[in-house]
């Protein structure tokens, strides 16, 4: 009989069995963390962009190389999750190709490329980000993951989005970079989206169970 009460014990202070933790991204870093912060500092990036899109200053040719960073560095945090081997080929292919963005971007502004080096290069890179996180997106969705139709979205606008920027600067004589401000708030918008939705995935259930009986 001890041993009967004591299981029965055991079974109702043990948590259910559906309610798992939220996987981490790093030590301590949650994957809507992640989400929120790349998605922040995204719409943080736009709008001190936005009082220096009309010119290529020093300034703004900093904040130019360092966009693509900010995607590197997002991707690679994101790669130190526990992932399947295909899936962490993807995100290291993605920060690679940020990498050499930021490469690309730099060489373009420090060799007095203009506007229209730098958008390519942007284009280029916007493009084989948007397809990455495509395949990432579709790999991870299910319910656990809060659907990830934003960052579907999110990937197939910066596919098509880059492709309109190569197109802008083959044809073009002097593009401006205005269109950069609303790619990268309309991308950080989409990443707060999934945060949102990874939060209310993790308290749905917590909240929508009954209660129960302390008899």
């Amino acid at each position: 009989m001890t041993g009967t009460r004591g299981g029965a014990e055991r079974s109702l202070n043990s948590p259910p069995a559906d309610t798992a933790p939220e996987p981490t991204v790093a030590a301590g870093t949650s994957p809507r963390r992640l989400y929120l912060v790349r998605g922040l500092v995204a719409i943080a990036w736009a709008v001190a962009f936005m009082a220096l899109a009309d010119s290529l200053t020093p300034v703004a040719a900093v904040l130019l190389v360092i966009y693509p960073l900010i995607d590197l560095v997002a991707v690679l945090v994101d790669a130190s999750r526990p992932h399947r081997s295909s899936e962490r080929r993807v995100l290291y292919g993605n920060a690679v190709t940020s990498a050499l963005a930021a490469v690309a971007v730099a060489v373009a502004v420090a060799t007095s490329g203009g506007s229209r080096a730098v958008l390519a290069a942007f284009g280029v890179w916007a493009t084989l980000s948007g397809i990455a996180q495509l395949v990432v997106a579709l790999r991870r969705r299910g319910p656990q993951s809060g659907g990830q139709w934003p960052m579907l979205i999110a990937g197939a606008l910066s596919t098509l989005v880059g492709i309109v920027y190569n197109v802008t600067a083959a044809t073009s004589l002097a593009p401006t970079f205005d269109p950069l401000v609303a790619y990268a708030a309309a991308g950080g918008a989409f990443f707060v989206i999934q945060a949102g939705l990874l939060t209310w995935r993790a308290r749905r259930p917590a909240t929508g169970r009954p209660a129960r009986s302390s008899r």
